[in-house]
């Protein structure tokens, strides 16, 4: 992969991260890095260790999480707010990557992150699908 391929991937992944609560699909995200759709994907993992998709369903479910902390809007809106349209893929995506479902997360408390700046309180709360086990390397901040 060339520097020019990374910069390409780059300002897919930065157009994700800035429109991540609109219709993106891999055909549209690929145009960005000026790749065809399977080369832009097989690319993208390799870059980034992940596909597009899922990336792109991280960074809706670390908005959803800032949106239900708030406690002003249904699961249902915050669902729509982030850019997805399946209520059931938005609750199954979010109870994966954060290990409950959307109501419950909402429905807890969230005032002991109130004193964490938000720089830190995002890279705390930000949902992974490679969750390190407690012991492993790594495995604290």
């Amino acid at each position: 992969m060339t520097l020019e391929d990374l910069a390409r991937l780059r300002r897919a992944r930065d157009r994700m991260d800035r429109e991540y609560a609109e219709p993106l699909d891999v055909p549209e995200i690929a145009r960005t890095a000026l790749m065809s759709p399977g080369h832009f994907q097989r690319s993208f993992r390799a870059a980034f260790g992940e596909t597009p998709y899922s990336y792109l369903m991280t960074r809706r479910v670390e908005r959803a999480k800032a949106l239900l902390r708030r406690g002003e809007m249904t699961v249902t809106e915050v669902c729509l707010a982030v850019g997805c349209t399946s209520l059931g893929s938005f609750s199954s995506r979010f109870t994966e990557l954060v290990g409950e479902t959307p109501s419950a997360y909402r429905a807890r408390p969230h005032d002991h992150g109130a004193p964490i700046p938000s720089c830190i309180a995002q890279r705390l709360t930000r949902p992974s699908r490679h969750r390190r086990h407690e012991g492993e390397p790594g495995s604290r901040l």
